[in-house]
């Protein structure tokens, strides 16, 4: 064990009773597992799987292609079923932050009917919780519903997120409609890429469970009453959970369209303005021009009043143009 803690691997086991005795040691426990001496084990490991890990998972019967999956940084949540084992591969949580930027982490289960293997990369809050629940006196626990339960944590810690982000993106609606910069766009075109990929999340968490449901592994206890009843109840939670994401998905989008249509408008606005001014300063320019040219032969050079008349001509010819506009409502 200690030449497993060097290569940076952490392997805990615990051992548990039908008269509620817990045992949590190291590999000897499993041992004496294997000899009768407790009804459930439960292995947790954190790491990189060592040649040797992978070798003694192989003789509980967990399939070294599972045991790959587990191993692999990218990949969907999916559930197998094998002869003696369930294996579910999970995306848990490391860290959802203010600004819904996840840290996720894969979490392999392997369900059998006395065993249940967890494997993960990184320190599993949802694991460790669980891990500390479960003392002396503990009322007896299967390991399907073992997983269930770090499942149903890691799930509630994403519901809390999401929920606690729906007052925030309230507040951002407000502030558009009030007071729109361009701060605020960036912000919710962030908010609505990190929201794609907890939709693309929970979807897969929605389908898995929902699979697990139609499909009844033997080993997770979806025949059973009571335990079927708490998968459905995590089979909503994870609905929910896609559900909030795709309508706050949504939400953003429209939020960022209307910046964009209210932009729009502004532009135009302004453009219109610009346009209008243009009009009347053309024929003005225009006569400004033409009377500024340095002909001797102009007729009205030589005019006592040619100035005031310019003037009034190009006077007019504002006036009748601003009430033009005004008349088609350009104004």
């Amino acid at each position: 064990m200690e030449r497993e803690k060097k290569q940076g691997m952490k392997v805990r086991t615990k051992l548990l009773g039908t008269n509620g005795q817990v045992r949590e040691g190291a590999e000897e426990l499993l041992a004496q597992w294997q000899t009768g001496q407790a009804d459930t084990l439960w292995l947790d490991i954190e790491g990189e799987l060592s040649a040797a890990i992978r070798a003694e998972l192989q003789t509980l019967g967990l399939h070294q292609l599972a045991i790959a999956d587990v191993e692999r940084k990218r990949l969907p949540p999916k559930l197998e079923e094998f002869n003696n084992n369930t294996f579910i591969l999970f995306r848990g949580i490391i860290q959802l932050d203010e600004d819904l930027v996840l840290t996720p982490q894969q979490i392999g289960f392997f369900v059998g009917e006395r065993f249940l293997v967890t494997i993960h990369r990184e320190e599993s809050l949802s694991i460790n919780r669980l891990w500390s629940e479960i003392t002396g006196g503990s009322a007896p626990t299967s390991p399907g519903r073992l997983a269930l339960q770090v499942m149903d944590y890691a799930s509630d810690r994403y519901l809390q997120k999401i929920l606690d982000f729906e007052a925030h993106l309230g507040e951002m609606e407000e502030r558009l409609l009030s007071r729109p910069s361009d701060s605020v766009m960036a912000e919710l075109v962030g908010y609505r890429s990190e929201l794609r990929k907890l939709r693309r999340i929970f979807n897969y968490h929605n389908r898995l469970v929902t699979e697990i449901l139609g499909e009844e592994p033997k080993f997770l206890g979806t025949g059973q009453a009571a335990d079927r009843h708490l998968w459905r109840a995590l089979g909503d939670r994870c609905e929910r959970l896609f559900s909030l994401t795709s309508m706050y998905y949504e939400i953003c989008g429209d939020l960022v369209e209307g910046y964009i249509s209210i932009s729009s408008h502004e532009l135009n606005t302004t453009m219109k303005i610009l346009t209008i001014i243009t009009a009347i300063f053309v024929p003005l320019s225009f006569l400004a021009g033409l009377y500024g040219m340095n002909f001797e032969n102009m007729p009205e050079l030589h005019l006592e009043y040619g100035y005031f008349f310019a003037l009034g001509a190009m006077a007019s010819t504002a006036a009748v143009l601003v009430y033009i506009f005004k008349r088609k409502r350009w104004l």
